[in-house]
């Protein structure tokens, strides 16, 4: 008998064990304009227009004395619902910024920003603001957990391209 729990536990340990996922492509186009500064963007989860999760805040973290910090609060949206009563760097949300591209971050239900979503109906948003530039905020409403895959598209006007949020079971 002890032997048949002993090797069902390990086959439990060896199953693999499917964890719902986030994913988010975010395109930061080319523009053409005389003094190019890379976008600070943030990306949060809200639920019922209340801050619930920071997922990442890219910003310019090697500017000396901090200074990067001090444009954040060019992401209104963002610097009001939390930015302003973080400590910078926040661990396993602050970043560099990103070049002209297609960036994809994605978080697990384990990590540390979705761990604690119940079961519920939320919005990621996806706020840029540049130096010399202007800002833009866009939303991709969610259900989480996924039942079944998940994807939808929004597309920028400005400083963001399209932003592609997908949510797996």
């Amino acid at each position: 008998m002890l032997k048949k729990a002993l090797t069902l536990c390990a086959l439990a340990t060896c199953l693999p064990v499917s964890a719902a996922e986030l994913e988010v492509e975010i395109e930061i186009p080319r523009l053409n304009v005389a003094e190019y500064h890379r976008p600070y963007v943030a990306l949060w989860i809200e639920q019922d227009n209340q801050h619930i999760a920071d997922l990442n805040v890219w910003y310019d973290q090697k500017m000396n004395n901090n200074e990067g910090e001090k444009w954040l609060k060019d992401m209104r949206q963002w610097w009001r619902r939390s930015g302003r009563s973080l400590e910078f760097p926040v661990d396993g949300v602050s970043g560099a910024t990103r070049a002209v591209g297609t960036h994809t971050v994605n978080f697990s239900s384990d990590s540390a920003a979705l761990k604690p979503l119940k079961a519920g109906n939320y919005e990621l948003l996806v706020e840029a603001a540049r130096e010399v530039g202007g800002r833009e905020i866009m939303r991709i409403p969610f259900s989480w957990p996924a039942q079944t895959t998940q994807s939808a598209s929004v597309q920028g006007s400005n400083e963001l391209g399209r932003i592609t949020l997908t949510v797996t079971p």
